[in-house]
């Protein structure tokens, strides 16, 4: 993986908050009882994730990574939108600080997830995994937008138009 082809992947994920930015406050919140529930907590475990194996495992820059709920409660699109951005500065930094130790593996306990053992991981697969992990969501809250009645934009990195699409 390089660097420009996660652009791609903000990008996609730009296409969906900017769609979630018109629901109506009662859909997003909404619990439809699925992926994690609403729309909102949804998006915030997909950041969490980023935050979690980026920022704590790989990078070790917090201990806790993942919000607590009465926090998530609260947040709007906005926080939603700046939760992703410190993300994107977790993954942006992988790629400073590993370039040359991309599948060199790490070897610790998570901080989230006390007494679960000794992961073995590489940063390549955690950041692999963080992408992935994001698309399963996002077409979960995919799903959840047309249950609410909406049309969702396409979010597919081949649906982005060639002005769009960041070489």
């Amino acid at each position: 993986m390089e660097k420009h082809e996660y652009e791609w992947v903000k990008q996609t994920r730009q296409i969906l908050l900017d769609q979630c930015k018109e629901l109506k406050e009662n859909d997003f919140t909404k619990e439809l009882g699925f992926g994690f529930q609403s729309v909102r907590d949804t998006l915030v475990h997909v950041a969490g994730c980023y935050h979690a194996w980026l920022g704590s495992f790989v990078l070790s820059k917090t201990t806790s990574p993942l919000l607590p709920k009465e926090v998530i409660n609260v947040m709007q699109i906005d926080d939603i939108q700046s939760y992703f951005q410190q993300a994107d500065v977790y993954v942006d930094t992988v790629f400073e600080q590993f370039a040359d130790q991309f599948d060199v593996m790490i070897e610790k306990e998570s901080s989230w997830k006390v007494g679960s053992g000794t992961i073995r991981k590489t940063p390549h697969q955690l950041l692999i995994h963080s992408i992935t992990h994001e698309f399963h969501h996002k077409g979960q809250i995919v799903a959840m937008l047309r249950l609410l009645g909406y049309i969702p934009k396409n979010t597919d990195i081949l649906g982005l138009s060639e002005k769009e699409f960041v070489k």
